[in-house]
């Protein structure tokens, strides 16, 4: 009955500050739990796009320690996404997924169709153009085949595959280090290919475009080689759908500005079409 007097008889504002470092506590845990969570997202994304990545690599990326990292990669692990190997880890989809030739990224498909027809309709015979990697940049290779005399660079294998098989296309792939889940070479010797060339077009891939941002990419490697596709073209076409914009990656590859033309599908905002035709970007809808 006394503690039970004497904590009825308190000041309540004495009480309130006896809790709020419990309540302080509390939020902090949350908080660093949303962190992680948002961090673990994020390293999966760039296992997705890289395929997979040293303990040291992502731990310096991330700005965490290794063993903060290693938890991390343990409860991606349990979750099923990855498989841990002595030093890092790779994408369990990895094998079954360079087997079948398949890409990682194969959502929203009907809107990339639709980007990659329109896209094509850009193309005249006789044009030298260059294709990024990536799933919708696929489905600009797609519906090229009827094109005669053409001219493609890029460093999607995938795509060298597709067209290098019609006899209108002279296919020039880059070097570099090759990436599982996008079917592509990136890296810096990827990126010295471009030195020299010119090309008409670029059909660039992105993987979130945010006016404040800019074009932003799961992983650093590919940075180098759409810089280079980037000062080897005269026209820069983004093929994007709708679900990307107002998104944000990792890494950063530069602003809006370094496009000329976005292609994406009619489920852009109409905020973000004026947005981005603001700053000067053309806007075509598939």
């Amino acid at each position: 009955m006394l503690e039970g007097q004497l904590y009825k008889d308190s000041d309540p504002a004495d009480r309130r500050s006896s809790d709020e470092p419990l309540i302080e506590r509390a939020q902090m845990k949350i908080q660093n739990r949303l962190l992680a969570e948002t961090r673990r997202s994020k390293i999966l994304e760039w296992l997705k796009e890289e395929g997979s990545a040293r303990v040291r690599t992502l731990a310096d990326a991330f700005g965490v320690s290794e063993v903060t990292m290693r938890q991390d990669l343990e409860r991606l692990e349990a979750d099923g996404h990855i498989e841990r190997q002595h030093g890092g880890a790779f994408l369990k989809s990895v094998p079954e997924q360079v087997r079948d030739m398949a890409l990682q990224h194969r959502e929203n498909m009907d809107a990339k169709q639709r980007i990659g027809r329109a896209a094509a309709q850009l193309v005249g015979d006789g044009e030298t153009i260059v294709l990024d990697s990536g799933s919708t940049t696929t489905e600009v290779a797609a519906n090229l085949r009827t094109r005669r005399d053409m001219t493609v660079i890029t460093n999607a294998l995938n795509i060298a595959l597709m067209l290098g098989a019609e006899s209108g296309f002279e296919v020039h792939m880059t070097g570099g280090h090759f990436k599982a889940p996008t079917l592509s070479l990136s890296g810096e010797r990827s990126a010295d290919y471009f030195r020299g060339l010119f090309a008409q077009k670029l059909f660039l891939a992105t993987a979130a475009l945010d006016l404040e941002a800019g074009l932003t990419y799961p992983a650093l490697s590919d940075i180098p080689v759409k810089r280079a596709m980037i000062e080897a073209a005269e026209r820069v076409y983004l093929v994007a759908d709708s679900s990307k914009i107002g998104a944000r990656s990792f890494s950063s590859l530069g602003g809006i500005d370094l496009v000329h033309t976005l292609i994406t599908d009619d489920g852009i905002r109409d905020e973000d079409r004026a947005a981005i035709e603001a700053a000067g970007v053309n806007v075509i809808i598939a």
